[in-house]
């Protein structure tokens, strides 16, 4: 059994949490609180990379971790 590790986004949407992983397209899953988003976001990872190895295809590794950063923007 191989251990992967991923980066992962959760951003508040509306009355829930939105995860996602960056490297895995396509992988996004909710939760009401922060940590049930947790707990369904590594659901999602566990069967996109079974869905991907039954297809034979690559699983991507995260080399380095994502970088998440603020920005302001001044508009005219």
């Amino acid at each position: 059994m191989k251990v992967y590790n991923y980066s992962i986004v959760m951003e508040p949407d509306e009355n829930a949490y939105h995860a996602y992983v960056p490297a895995l397209n396509g992988c996004h899953s909710f939760g009401s609180t922060i940590e049930e988003a947790k707990e369904n976001i590594t659901q999602a990872i566990q069967l996109h990379i079974e869905a991907m190895l039954e297809d034979g295809e690559t699983i991507p590794e995260e080399l380095e971790p994502t970088f998440v950063t603020k920005l302001s923007v001044t508009t005219l």
